[in-house]
Formats: structure tokens, C-alpha cells, sequence
């Protein structure tokens, strides 16, 4: 697969997203940034973290009107791979490809540490290398992580099997210990937790590898190489 790790202003972990897929898993990458408007020959969309134009305003709200984002907008649409971590998955929200909000931490901290995951959906392109209520453990690395949604838009999260990750213990006050969600389609996937700094051993940690591998076995069944 290909992969396009699409960069903004502030963008930090661009570098780790593009390291998890070319220098670990073996699979092609780019950058492309924020003033790009084309996506065409890629299989697979990252969106990583940072603080995007500074994370003025709410985090991701300016970046959601990049040019490129009509381009992500439509990539989604079409059905194909979207993955926004910690920053990218604020953008994910502000965009409107997500439901929800995400706020401050509840303790209003920055909090940096690995954590307890749960798989709550693993019959997704991104976690069928997961088993079902699998524990694993990721890095977290934000201020503004705490995931909100509305009842209704809770019971449907629930009811379409949307939530793809939640926290064993919550460190950020996320409604439902909410980690990570898709949306209905099941080709968007956003989460706070940082999957690509957990590829190696090296990092400490392995775990973050297979969500990678989920998205590259997907391709391998439904992308057509001329």
C-alpha cells in the first residue's frame, strides 16, 4: 500500500507515522502537505499529532479548512483507509468526519504515558489483527483528549460498533472511557492514543504494530495495483 501522511503547520509526529509504515512495516510513504489538493495513487490516508497551526482556537479547527482536507474528505468517502491520531483525530472531529468533541483533559494536565487499551471492535480494517477485548498498550501524549459526545450520538457509537478502542483506566475524563472511534462506514478511525510510537520493541512496546498491519491486510485484499 501507499500511504499519504499529510503534514500542517505544527505537525509532530509526522516522522513516527512515516516510520511505523515504511521503515517498520516495508509499505510506500509520503508526505503531503497541508497545501496539496491531490491524493490520487494513494491507498491510505494518516493524519498524526502535533499542535496543527499551533492548536489556537480549538485544537484542529484551522486545520480542517487546509486545502487538502476537501482532498481527505473525499479519499473517506470513497471508502478507503482514514487514520487521525491524537491531533489528527481532533481534525477528524472538527471536520466533521467524526462525531463528537474533544476537550480538555479532566484534570486540565497534559498527560504523557503509556497506557491500558481495550479492543472493543476488532472486525475493523484496523483491528483485525486484534483479538476481541484484547488489552495492549499505547502511548498517550495530550492536553486536550477528553472525548464528549451526546447520549444520542453515544447509543449510536454503541449500537453500530463505532467504538473501536476504550480506556482500562480512564486518564482523561473521556465519556464511556473512549479511546478511539470510526464512523459508521468503519473506514475512519480516530484515537488519541499514538499506535505508531508502540511499532517496536525498541519504543518500548510493540502493540501499535498491528493496527498497521490490519490496514495493510485490508489493501491487500481490496486495492487494485495497475
Amino acid at each position: 500500500m501507499k500511504f499519504a501522511v499529510i503534514v500542517f503547520p505544527g505537525s509532530n509526529c509526522d516522522l513516527d507515522m512515516y516510520h511505523a509504515v515504511k521503515d517498520v512495516l516495508g509499505e510506500e510513504a509520503e508526505y503531503v502537505f497541508h497545501t496539496e489538493t491531490s491524493l490520487e495513487g494513494f491507498d491510505g490516508v494518516l493524519l498524526p499529532g502535533g499542535f496543527s497551526y499551533g492548536d489556537y482556537l480549538r485544537c484542529g479547527s484551522i486545520a480542517q479548512f487546509s486545502p487538502i482536507m476537501s482532498e481527505v474528505k473525499r479519499f473517506a468517502e470513497e471508502g478507503r483507509p482514514v487514520l487521525g491520531v491524537c491531533n489528527g483525530f481532533q481534525v477528524l472531529v472538527e471536520a466533521g468526519l467524526l462525531p463528537g468533541v474533544l476537550m480538555r483533559n479532566r484534570d486540565l494536565k497534559f498527560m504523557c504515558k503509556t497506557v491500558d487499551l481495550v479492543v472493543e471492535n476488532n472486525e475493523t480494517m484496523f483491528t483485525s489483527d486484534y483479538a476481541a477485548q484484547e488489552t495492549i498498550r499505547v502511548p498517550i501524549a495530550h492536553g486536550e483528549g477528553n472525548y464528549y459526545c451526546d447520549d444520542a450520538t453515544l447509543e449510536t457509537l454503541k449500537a453500530n460498533g463505532q467504538i473501536a478502542f476504550t480506556y482500562k483506566e480512564n486518564p482523561n475524563g473521556s465519556v464511556e472511557n473512549i479511546a478511539g472511534i470510526t464512523n459508521e462506514a468503519g473506514n475512519v478511525l480516530g484515537m488519541m492514543p499514538h499506535p505508531e510510537r508502540a511499532v517496536e520493541a525498541l519504543l518500548g512496546g510493540e502493540d501499535g504494530k498491528r493496527l498497521f498491519t490490519s490496514i495493510v491486510k485490508w489493501g491487500a485484499r481490496h486495492v487494485t495495483y495497475n
